[in-house]
C-alpha cells in the first residue's frame, strides 16, 4: 500500500477510513500470504524473454508520459515519419510474462480487477514489486512488452497495423504537465526533452499524429468532454486543499494513442475469430434530458441519440463559454452513464463505445492496474502464437461481469474518499457561497458539485424542481469528514 497517513486534529484517520471503505465495498486491500510467497520466489530477470519470437527494440527512442507521481508505467511510445504518414509504436507492459494464469498473484488480481486511487492511499491490483518495478516500463530498464505498431495518416486514418512481442527500454519518463505546457508553447521543454533533439523530434511527431487522430475521432462523433480530476494538496500529513488536473496537449496525445491502440487490439482479436472482452458505453438512456439541456442553449439535438450531433453542440458551447464548459461536460458524463465490460463472440453484433464513437474497442493498455487488460493481453498472445485461447467464452463472460462490478465499487470508494478529503478542505469555508452544477437527482437526494474548490455534496434545502445539469448558487452549511458529508443549501 502506498500513500500518506493523514490524521485530522480530531483523530480521524483518512488512510484507515480508505482501507475500511475498500473492505465495505467487497475488496481485499491486503495481499494474502500466498502472494508474498510467490513474490519471494521471483528470480532476477523475471519478465525478460527466455526465447520465442521477441524483437529487440531497445535502441528505439521510447518515452512515456504519465501523471507526475505515477510509478506504475503501463506504456511507452515511439514514432517515425514514413511514406504513408507517421508510424506509431505503443509498447504495453507484458504483465502476463510474470503473472501466470491461476497463480496466487493472478487469483488476487482477478478478484480485485483494478487498482483503486483514493487520493490518500493507493490500493494496487498487483504488488508494488511488480506494478512499479518488474512489470513497469521504468526509465532505463529492459522490459518485455506487447507492441502495437500502426501508421497514422494525415487524415487520422489508421493502417498497416500489427501486434508483436518485443524487448524495449524506456529512454525518458515524462509528465503530462511539463510536456503539455511545452507542446502548447507555454513553457520551455522539460530538462530531459530540452537536452535531446531526438526526443524533441519524437514528441512533436507523436503530437502531430495524435492531433490527426483526434480530428478524425471528432469527425466520427467522439465527444470532447472536459473532465477535471481533483487532487488533494498534502502538507505535513494533512489535507491543505484541493487542486484540479486538466486536459492538455500531452493528455490528449496519450488518450488518442490509447484509443487507437485499443481499437487495433479489438479488431485484431475479431479478425482472428477470438472471443474477447469489449469495453462499451451504451446509448444514453437519458438522451431526452441531454436534448433538453441543449435546448436551453438554443440548440436542437435529434430525438434519437447521435454522438456526432452531441459533440458539435459541445464544441460550440466550449467556444462560446469555456469557463463553464466543465459544468456542462460533467452533466453530460453523468447522463450518459458508466461504461461496462462485455463478452464479445465472433460473428455477433458488436456494441460500441458511444462517447468515443468507436465500434471496435477493448481495454488493453493498462495491464498493471486493470485485470481486463491483462486478460486481453493473454488473448492476443494466444492469437500471435496460434495456440488455444487461455479462457473459454463463459470464463470471459464471468470476468467481464466481475470487472464491471468491481469498477463500480472502485468508483464508490473513490467518490466517498474524495468527499471526505473535500470535507476536510472545505471546513474553513463554511458559510461561503459557490457556483454549482447539479450532478445527480436520486432517491437519496440531490447532489451538486462546486468547481472552486472541486467538491460534490448534497443539496439539503432548495432541491425542488432542479435536475442534472442545472446551474445554481449554493451556500456551504456544514461538513462531516467521518461520513463524507458536505451539505449545501440553495442560495438566494
Amino acid at each position: 500500500m502506498v500513500g500518506f497517513l493523514c490524521m485530522l486534529a480530531n483523530g480521524f484517520d483518512l488512510a484507515a477510513s480508505a482501507h475500511q471503505e475498500m473492505i465495505d465495498e467487497g475488496f481485499h486491500p491486503d495481499f494474502p500470504p500466498e502472494v508474498q510467497q510467490q513474490l519471494k520466489a521471483l528470480r532476477p530477470g523475471a519478465g525478460l524473454p527466455a526465447g520465442g519470437d521477441v524483437r529487440d527494440l531497445r535502441a528505439i527512442e521510447w518515452s512515456s508520459i504519465d501523471n507526475d507521481t505515477s510509478r506504475d508505467l503501463d506504456q511507452a511510445e515511439a514514432a517515425e515519419r514514413v511514406s504513408g504518414g507517421i508510424r506509431i509504436m505503443i509498447a504495453i507492459a507484458d504483465v502476463d510474462s510474470v503473472v501466470t494464469i491461476g497463480s496466487p498473484i493472478d487469483q488476487h488480481a482477478a478478484g480485485e480487477t483494478t487498482s483503486v486511487y483514493t487520493g490518500i492511499t493507493t490500493f494496487p491490483m498487483l504488488p508494488e514489486q511488480l506494478s512499479t518495478d518488474i512489470t513497469s516500463l521504468n526509465e532505463g530498464a529492459d522490459r518485455l512488452a506487447i507492441v502495437i505498431d500502426m501508421v497514422v495518416g494525415g487524415d487520422g486514418s489508421v493502417s498497416s497495423n500489427s501486434i508483436y512481442r518485443a524487448l524495449v527500454r524506456n529512454q525518458a519518463q515524462l509528465s503530462y504537465n511539463a510536456v503539455g505546457a511545452w507542446l502548447e508553447g507555454k513553457s520551455a521543454p522539460p530538462a530531459k526533452v530540452g537536452s535531446s533533439a531526438a526526443l524533441q523530434e519524437q514528441l512533436k511527431l507523436q503530437d502531430e499524429a495524435a492531433q490527426s487522430l483526434l480530428s478524425e475521432r471528432r469527425r466520427l462523433g467522439a465527444l470532447d468532454l472536459d473532465r477535471e480530476e481533483a487532487e488533494p494538496v498534502i502538507s505535513d500529513g494533512k489535507v491543505e486543499g484541493i487542486t484540479v488536473s486538466k486536459k492538455n496537449r500531452a493528455t490528449e496525445l496519450i488518450e488518442n494513442f490509447m484509443v487507437a491502440a485499443n481499437g487495433v487490439m479489438a479488431k485484431t482479436l475479431t479478425d482472428a475469430g477470438a472471443c474477447s472482452i469489449r469495453r462499451v458505453v451504451k446509448t444514453p438512456e437519458r438522451w431526452p434530458r441531454i436534448v433538453e439541456l441543449a435546448a436551453r442553449y438554443g440548440e436542437k439535438l435529434p430525438t434519437a441519440p447521435n454522438s456526432g450531433a452531441l459533440n458539435a453542440f459541445l464544441e460550440k458551447r466550449k467556444t462560446a463559454d469555456a469557463v463553464h464548459y466543465a459544468d456542462l461536460s460533467l452533466a453530460i458524463v453523468k447522463l450518459m452513464g458508466p461504461g461496462e465490460y462485455v463478452l464479445s463472440r465472433p460473428g455477433e453484433e458488436q456494441q460500441g463505445h458511444f462517447a468515443l464513437a468507436a465500434h471496435d474497442y477493448t481495454h488493453s493498455t493498462a495491464p498493471n492496474r486493470r485485470f481486463a487488460d491483462t486478460v486481453t493481453q493473454r488473448l492476443i498472445k494466444a492469437v500471435l502464437s496460434r495456440t488455444a485461447a487461455p479462457y473459454s467464452a463463459d470464463q470471459l463472460d464471468s470476468i467481464a461481469k466481475n470487472c464491471t462490478l468491481k469498477e463500480d465499487a472502485a468508483r464508490k470508494v473513490e467518490r466517498v474518499m474524495n468527499k471526505r478529503i473535500a470535507a476536510v478542505a472545505l471546513e474553513p469555508k463554511i458559510g461561503q457561497t459557490f457556483a454549482a452544477v447539479v450532478t445527480g437527482v436520486t432517491p437519496k437526494g440531490t447532489f451538486v458539485r462546486v468547481l472552486d474548490p472541486p467538491a460534490e455534496g448534497i443539496l439539503a434545502r432548495g432541491q425542488q424542481g432542479v435536475d442534472v445539469g442545472d446551474q445554481l448558487r449554493v451556500k456551504l452549511v456544514s461538513t462531516d469528514p467521518r461520513r463524507g458529508y458536505i451539505d449545501f443549501v440553495k442560495a438566494g
